[in-house]
């Protein structure tokens, strides 16, 4: 799957998180585009990625992370998404 659908998937945990429907993510979003994304909100939100995506982050990756949206959707979370089968339930939806 491309980027976009694990965007995708990745504005859904920010919706969920941060109880907000209005939420939309772009390639570039950064938490200064969105209110609530304070830092302990980031580690709410990778926590988030890693339980739904059934992978764990390296310390030394999230602290690398500029804190933008497709940091979030990391090349390991592509290739557990298809691993796990999240792109199809996702698009049957």
């Amino acid at each position: 799957m491309n980027q976009e659908t694990i965007l995708t998937e990745v504005n859904n945990i920010f919706i969920d998180v941060l109880d907000d429907e209005n939420i939309k993510l772009e390639r570039n979003t950064t938490e200064k585009d969105i209110e609530e994304w304070d830092s302990l909100t980031h580690i709410q939100l990778v926590v988030a990625v890693e339980k739904r995506s059934k992978i764990r982050f390296k310390s030394s990756e999230i602290n690398s992370w500029a804190r933008c949206a497709m940091q979030l959707s990391s090349a390991r979370m592509h290739n557990k998404f298809l691993e796990t089968g999240i792109y199809k339930s996702q698009i049957l939806i």
